[in-house]
This record gives C-alpha cells, structure tokens and sequence, in this order.
C-alpha cells in the first residue's frame, strides 16, 4: 500500500526527524523538509540529506505530509496547506499529536484529502534515542477515514511500531492516559521524595532508596497485571495504617494519598473476590470512610443536617 508514496516532513523536531529516518530505511522516499529553524534543519541534514521545501512545494509534490510541529502550530499549517490550489492526488496530512483529533486539519471540506493521526505512546529526549525506542513503540491513530485508518496501520508497521485505532470523540481521554502514566509518574516519584524528605532522608538518597520499589511495582505489573500487584496496606485491609498515614501526612498532600487510596482499594476489591476472600463488610466501609475526599465528606455533612 506504501511501496510506492514518498513523503515530507514540516517540523524537523525529534519526533519528525526520527520518523522521516526510520521510513527512509523502511523503504519511502522523503522528498525534502520545511522547518522555521535552521538550527533544527541542519541537525535533520545529519540524519539525512533533504532540501529545505517551501509549503507550496510540498502541496505540490507530496503523498503525505507530516505536520510535526508543537502543537499549537498544526492548525496553523493546516489553514496555510488548505490555501494552495495544487496538490497531489488523495494527498494525505498526518500529525503526531495525542492531544488533537486528526479532524483539526480539515480547514476546506472540498478539498481531496485524507487526515491522519499517529500518535508514539514514548518519551523521546533526542534523536537517537528516539531511533532506537519507536521499534515496538505503541501508537494511538485515528483518521477521516477508514482507507486512511489502513494507511496509517501500515505506516505505523514500518515504523516497527504496534497500532492500536481509537475512537476520534474519546481522544482527550486517550491523551489524559497517557499523561497519567508517564508525566503524573514523575509527579508520584517526587511526593514520595518529598515524604522521605519530611523523615530526614535527603534528595538524593531518597530517589536512590525509591527507584528500586518503583522498578519492582513496575515489573510486577508486566508480569502479574494491575490486580495481583497490588500490595500494601489498603490491599491488606489495614485501616489503622492508613489512618495515621492521613493522621500525620502534611494537609497539601491528603487529598493525592485518599485519590489514589479510592483506586487502590477498587483493585483490592477485584483482587479479593478474584480469590474468594474479600474485604470483609467493617473493614471496607472503614476504609471506604477514611479515602472519602473532602467533597463527599461535605456531601455526607449535608445529608446529614438536612434530616436532623
């Protein structure tokens, strides 16, 4: 299905140069790039030697086009692409991004072209490692069609990349996912450093002393899945250990520790009736009441006074 189509790259960041390298070797043809910056232009030219394009050309020239800029630029190249009059024959515009449908593109109905998102479910700090992390990469992709859906599997696949289509409407959802589990990560790494910090333990060998339980919950996730990994108080049923974590937890970080608790206690609901023993009835509402958050609390307040 691809054998055949050559390609451009607009935005030659490391997301767009690691892509345009990757399907070169894959067999396509990349016939040149356009990118406001020279600096990045002449880093792509180290990867591979391609003549700086302006928009029209690319119009002009161009199976598909790949919009690799930040984000809040693709709709700006999108309405400067939708305002040449030549293009090729059911061209097709692709973005990477996880946040934005691939619809964003489509700035005139008439115009004969297919709209695509592939988005790399990965972390990518430079060039390099991004050449070596795409293979086995997971992809959220959706498009305007379901032709265009089969072009971007394939192109995902050259990629050495696994697709996985998503529903266009649910993308911010698919999008928050992917904070969570990567950004949001980082953000729980450094609250425990700061709890250890609170117990005397420094920065460095906080992070030092934590890396290696995050790595274990980690592996056991891969190797048992989400239910059986769970470990921990809330997995044991103890309230008196996660009531003076609560007790003593500074104010700013309680509602984090009872978000997370309310989650751990559903997977610790799953894992007990997945082995006959559940959480007996004190023991859960015990709990239940100690993770509520403020809100319900209030909530529960309310009720309350409104029938006495």
């Amino acid at each position: 299905m691809l054998s055949t189509k050559n390609f451009a790259i607009i935005g030659t960041g490391v997301v767009g140069t690691s892509i345009a390298v990757l399907l070169e070797q894959a067999g396509l043809k990349c016939i040149g790039v356009n990118t406001r910056s020279q600096a990045s232009y002449q880093r792509f030219c180290r990867y591979l030697s391609k003549e700086h394009l302006s928009l029209e050309q690319i119009s002009k020239r161009a199976n598909l086009i790949f919009i690799t800029t930040q984000d809040s630029s693709i709709e700006k190249v999108a309405e400067k692409l939708s305002a040449y009059k030549q293009r090729k024959k059911d061209q097709i515009w692709i973005h990477c991004s996880g946040s934005l449908r691939s619809e964003v593109m489509c700035k005139d109905p008439s115009l004969q072209v297919g709209y695509l998102s592939i988005h790399p479910l990965q972390a990518f700090a430079t060039v390099d490692s991004a050449l070596t992390l795409l293979a086995g990469t997971h992809y959220g992709l959706e498009g305007s069609t379901g032709k265009v859906e089969e072009i971007g599997v394939a192109l995902v696949e050259l990629l050495g990349g696994i697709p996985h289509r998503i529903e266009p409407s649910k993308k911010t959802l698919y999008h928050a996912a992917a904070v969570v589990a990567s950004n949001y990560l980082v953000s729980l790494c450094f609250l425990a450093v700061k709890l250890f910090n609170l117990a005397g333990i420094n920065e460095e060998d906080a992070l030092k002393s934590l890396l290696p339980l995050m790595e274990g919950s980690y592996k056991n996730i891969g190797q048992v899945g989400i239910t059986e990994a769970l470990t921990g108080p809330i997995a044991r049923g103890d309230v008196q250990v996660v009531a003076k974590h609560l007790l003593e937890m500074p104010p700013e970080f309680v509602d984090i520790y009872k978000g997370l608790g309310r989650l751990a206690l559903e997977i610790g609901q799953n894992k007990g009736n997945k082995h006959g023993h559940g959480y007996d009835q004190k023991t859960f509402q015990n709990l239940k009441l100690l993770l509520e958050s403020s809100a319900e609390i209030g909530t529960h307040r309310s009720e309350e006074n409104e029938y006495n």
